[in-house]
């Protein structure tokens, strides 16, 4: 095997040299990211507030929101202190910390959804039992198990790469400009294979708990509304088109970066069973 070392940083090679524009960058992302924070601020701080929207469906968008404020806070300030940085290295610490927060905010975001699409179905295909099913403690419950879960997954995801040993004597650079486990993972010269497994089994584990939910509750949705008035019609297209908004735009994020991921966590199996000394 070749020379391997534990190394303390990281590079992040994607920014490049791009001269003045990086001011226009930062200005930029600066105030994106302050409209971010400022309109889930005042959206979090109107929901607490006006005591007519402590409804379940305003306190599930408001645990939404408040994730949103967490994974913006994991990503942005960091692109906007490299943009300006002469050197991109990135502390392995810090490196793992990214990875722990933009995955952790991924996934609760997409359980969030899984658990708003429920609500709207309780709500909508039932009614009558809407009140008695959704309690505050119910309510409760459904807000902090995506953020459990999430963290959990996660924990062992960190725990999985943190034993990763890389190889050569140079600097390990990172092709991207900011940290995420499947970077780091594929440039490790010790066995992931583990890690490969493990992370096509949370993706499929995650998926499948929480799109399948998604449509099944849609589908439903939908039935009930071919069938009933238009008043009715028009409360469940009112209620349900800012969560399918949030769906569209999260799953359009997540193919397209899980689609190489799968690839290639499947062809590095594959090749590790047919030629095991490679």
């Amino acid at each position: 095997m070749e020379n391997s070392t534990h190394f303390k940083v990281f590079r992040l090679a994607a920014y490049g040299d791009i001269g003045q524009l990086k001011y226009f960058y930062f200005t930029l992302l600066t105030v994106i990211y302050f409209v971010i924070i400022l309109a889930n601020a005042l959206v979090i701080g109107v929901i607490c507030i006006e005591r007519s929207l402590h409804e379940p469906m305003y306190l599930f968008q408001c645990a939404l929101f408040v994730n949103q404020l967490y994974g913006s806070t994991g990503l942005l300030p960091a692109l906007m202190f490299y943009l300006l940085s002469d050197t991109h290295d990135i502390s392995l610490f810090y490196c793992y910390l990214q990875i722990y927060v933009l995955h952790t905010y991924a996934l609760t975001e997409l359980c969030n959804l899984a658990v708003m699409s429920y609500d709207r179905y309780m709500s909508i295909c039932y009614p009558l039992q809407y009140n008695n099913i959704m309690t505050p403690k119910t309510i409760c419950g459904l807000i902090l198990l995506p953020q459990v879960y999430s963290f959990f997954i996660n924990s062992i995801i960190i725990s999985l790469s943190l034993r990763l040993q890389f190889c050569g004597n140079v600097l390990v650079t990172i092709d991207r400009v900011y940290c995420d486990n499947y970077s780091v993972v594929k440039l490790a010269c010790s066995n992931t294979m583990l890690n490969n497994i493990w992370g096509l089994v949370v993706t499929a584990l995650s998926f499948s708990c929480t799109i399948f939910p998604i449509i099944y509750s849609y589908v439903r949705i939908l039935q009930i509304c071919l069938k009933s008035s238009k008043e009715t019609k028009q409360k469940a297209f009112n209620t349900s088109m800012p969560h399918i908004a949030s769906l569209l735009l999260l799953w359009l994020f997540i193919f397209n970066y899980t689609r190489m991921k799968i690839r290639t966590c499947i062809t590095k199996i594959i090749r590790r069973k047919i030629f095991p000394n490679s």
